[in-house]
């Protein structure tokens, strides 16, 4: 099978499951270890979760900051959510910009579809990019209910579900397994 590094593929990993960020963090440590650049953008995400130390460490990935503290969409109120949907759409057109710039190979956009979900980001805007992106650049997304329109713009689209999950027990996340 011949080897194609120019053609950049579409990837995500959606549903209710436990695994959707792992899975993209996996795929990141693999191109990075590869010798790719990978720029990695958490949604609704603060910069505390434990991934983020290990991938620091490595020069071929680079880890956009996001907001020191987030809650979750319920919990904001709609002066919040107008705020927060202003905020994400600034931070993707700085990531996709600094892709671009920075000729990466990845592109992770972690949790970007339960942001379009619950309202704080347009998905036009996404789709709109995933149009014109640079050919070579692989774009991985993130998040539980993609719409039509995002799994046709996709070449991979993976479903993780849910069977059991200690949450459902009212088990905290834990530090280095969940978070």
């Amino acid at each position: 099978m011949e080897e194609n590094r120019s053609a950049g593929l579409v990837h995500i990993y959606c549903g209710d499951g436990k695994g959707k960020t792992t899975t993209g963090m996996g795929l990141c440590v693999r191109a990075a270890g590869y010798g790719m650049k990978v720029l990695i953008y958490q949604f609704m995400k603060d910069n505390s979760t434990s991934e983020r130390k290990i991938l620091a460490l490595s020069d071929r990935i680079t880890l956009l900051e996001g907001l020191p503290q987030e809650k979750f969409s319920f919990q904001m109120s709609p002066r919040e959510k107008e705020e927060r949907k202003a905020y994400y759409e600034k931070q993707f057109s700085l990531a996709v910009s600094l892709a671009e710039r920075e000729s990466c190979d990845v592109l992770f956009l972690d949790e970007i579809i339960y942001t379009i979900q619950a309202g704080l980001f347009e998905e036009q805007l996404l789709l709109d990019f995933l149009k014109r992106k640079p050919e070579k650049l692989e774009v991985i997304l993130t998040g539980q209910g993609p719409s039509q329109a995002l799994i046709d713009a996709a070449d991979y689209v993976s479903e993780i579900r849910k069977i059991k999950h200690p949450f459902d027990r009212g088990m905290a996340a834990r530090p280095g397994i969940e978070r």
